[in-house]
């Protein structure tokens, strides 16, 4: 009988947010799958558990996500962690996610820490409607396309990135979205020094070129405002009025779509396509 896959989400900085569901699946795992072994340990040992750990990381997946696997069909039960918040979001433990799918192992997810959502709820910023960009390619092509694709996004946006590397995103942001979108630059989190900058694109780089970031950062950046529709005119319910009247609609059924189409009144409507007459 197969086993399972339990995603334990680890603390992103303060070791007391790991929680008591979390530690009993730690405990009872046969192994714990590690980004990195050194981290994981360090937990373990505050936690004072004992588990046989296996390396598991962006590049050595392909191997190890067969090795993992295999145990789990033997019928053993793996934990799979990352260095801090949730497995498998932006982190290799996707695709071993996607592996044991396919193989219909059973995988369950324990809710816990997440920078994402930390960082977001904090952010003073719209919270509705979000989407996770996780970090930007090094790429400057990739770069490019994926800021590019983002310029009419209107849902807040939320970035990934490392503190040598804070300033370049920061400039390639506001080349894109415009010096004064609102940013909010979340440091730190849940640590001694966590930080919260609620500023503007040209405001942070102004800031984080006169001081050298330090920490890892979560970038919460303001959507685009949405695009105003302009509104129809008589003229629009015309021409709409006429094709559909070509189309073979009674003038009565296309003066009510038209109306209902264009957000207009019906009696606007209607005495535009008196028109139609003259």
């Amino acid at each position: 009988m197969a086993g399972m896959l339990y995603l334990v989400p680890t603390p992103i900085g303060n070791l007391g947010d790991i929680s008591i569901r979390c530690r009993q699946t730690l405990e009872q795992a046969d192994f714990i799958a590690a980004e990195d072994t050194r981290v994981t340990l360090k937990l373990l040992n505050h936690l004072g558990i004992k588990k046989s750990l296996v390396s598991y990381y962006e590049h050595n997946k392909d191997f190890k996500g067969n090795v993992i696997l295999e145990r789990i069909l033997a019928g053993e039960t793996c934990a799979l962690v990352s260095d801090a918040g949730s497995p498998a979001i932006s982190d290799p433990g996707e695709d071993l996610v996607k592996l044991c799918a396919e193989h219909d192992i059973t995988v369950c997810a324990i809710p816990g820490p997440c920078a994402v959502i930390t960082a977001l709820s904090i952010s003073g910023l719209a919270t509705g409607r979000f989407c996770f960009e996780g970090f930007l390619s090094t790429a400057k092509k990739s770069r490019k396309e994926h800021l590019e694709s983002l310029v009419g996004e209107t849902r807040t946006m939320i970035f990934y990135e490392a503190p040598h590397k804070l300033v370049s995103t920061l400039e390639d942001l506001a080349e894109f979205f415009g010096a004064d979108r609102r940013i909010s630059l979340c440091r730190e989190l849940t640590k001694l020094h966590e930080e919260v900058v609620r500023t503007t694109l040209g405001e942070a780089i102004e800031r984080y070129n006169a001081n050298s970031p330090k920490g890892e950062f979560v970038l919460v950046v303001e959507g685009a405002l949405p695009k105003v529709k302009e509104a129809a005119t008589a003229d629009d319910a015309v021409a709409m009025v006429r094709n559909l009247m070509l189309e073979g609609m009674s003038r009565k059924d296309a003066v009510k779509h038209a109306a209902k189409t264009l957000n207009l009144p019906k009696n606007v409507v209607y005495d535009a396509a008196l028109k139609l007459d003259e």
